[in-house]
């Protein structure tokens, strides 16, 4: 009765419902930890900063399970694995083989399930009415690397989209809002660079069961760049490929920018942009997407931080799909903030959403489930 009661008081008032039980159906909730899980978990159990020690001393020294994040979470140990680490050394081979033993061996108690899913929720916001427009979801939960001023300019930008295109928009970075139920009233849900696996088992299955059966999705820059997955059907389903770096040589550069013109969608236009620009393992289009804009390699140089190769040839950096009944847009630009008050990037963004609403901002997801 009283926690009824506090529900309630918590939905008038406007704020999220918070989960009273520790989640624990997170994806990696009881699987056994190895060199392929997040480097948060084998730092933050009880035994894993020993297991390292003992087979590679130096491999981990001087990071923490949330280094780069500044607190709990985000962080860089939750978007990288023991494997991303070994990549580098020339004994990584005999290394992983040692630690993927120690590591396996290391007991999964509930007290560290409970630990490796509190960055995950069970926070059901308290949605605003809808009000009879086309609706937008933006998505903001971060468990990764958060970069601020790129996500507060897409904050900015897609709050100017919706005002000029007539939507009502909603902002939230609890995971608890994929469910049925609330993604239901949704034309499109927006990640908003969104970095670091964020979502539970049966979020997880909410938001795919939503897309397939008529929801959209539209992803911005972070939103498509993890180093290290742990949601295979995002990365290469959903995206159709894998993030695998960019310039460290200089970081930003000028390259040109080309946008494939569509009938209603997709203004075609050619400019310069300075920015931060991702590589991928793979061609989208060769899963099926269609490429909005792709980028020339000679303008700039491919080349990573360790002096490795980036070229992709034919190099997309914004593409759309179908997936199921379903559409997906992705565009990789968006790290320098400057780039979401660029009028092209800015026009490519708003034509994308627009897209992946359906025509005419239709809600096909929620018509099929009448």
């Amino acid at each position: 009765m009283l926690r009824a009661l506090a529900t309630t008081l918590l939905l008038l008032a406007g704020t999220p419902v918070l989960a009273v039980e520790p989640v624990r159906d997170c994806p990696l909730a009881n699987a056994p930890l190895g060199v392929d899980a997040p480097l948060s978990d084998v730092l933050m159990h009880p035994g894993g900063p020993a297991a390292l020690a003992s087979v590679a001393p130096d491999l981990v020294s001087g990071f923490t399970r949330n280094f780069g994040g500044g607190g709990l979470p985000p962080g860089f140990a939750n978007i990288l694995s023991v494997a991303s680490l070994l990549e580098v050394r020339p004994d990584g081979g005999t290394l992983r083989r040692a630690l993927a033993a120690k590591l396996s061996a290391l007991p999964i108690t509930d007290a560290f399930t409970v630990a490796r899913c509190e960055r995950y929720d069970h926070d059901r916001p308290a949605l605003p009415s809808a009000d009879g427009r086309p609706q937008v979801l933006v998505f903001e939960k971060i468990n990764g690397f958060r970069d601020k001023p790129s996500v507060d300019a897409a904050r900015a930008r897609l709050r100017a989209i919706a005002a000029a295109r007539g939507w009502q928009i909603v902002f939230t970075d609890r995971g608890g809002v994929m469910n049925a139920a609330d993604l239901a009233r949704f034309a499109v849900v927006v990640w908003n660079n969104v970095s670091g696996d964020a979502l539970t088992l049966p979020q997880r299955a909410a938001f795919r069961a939503y897309l397939e059966h008529g929801g959209g999705y539209a992803g911005i820059h972070g939103s498509g760049g993890d180093p290290k997955w742990f949601w295979d059907w995002y990365a290469d389903t959903l995206l159709g490929a894998r993030f695998i770096g960019h310039p460290g040589r200089p970081q930003f550069q000028t390259a040109t920018v080309q946008v494939a013109g569509e009938k209603g969608r997709f203004t075609p236009a050619t400019w310069p942009l300075l920015e931060e620009w991702y590589s991928f393992d793979r061609n989208p289009v060769a899963g099926g997407a269609v490429a909005i804009a792709v980028i020339d390699e000679k303008d700039y140089q491919q080349i990573g931080y360790r002096g490795e190769s980036l070229s992709m040839g034919y190099h997309p950096i914004a593409w759309r799909k179908a997936i199921g009944a379903g559409r997906m847009f992705y565009s990789a630009i968006g790290h320098r903030p400057e780039n979401y008050d660029e009028p092209h990037a800015a026009a490519l963004l708003a034509e994308g959403i627009a897209w992946a609403m359906g025509q005419k901002g239709t809600k096909p997801y929620a018509k099929s489930h009448k």
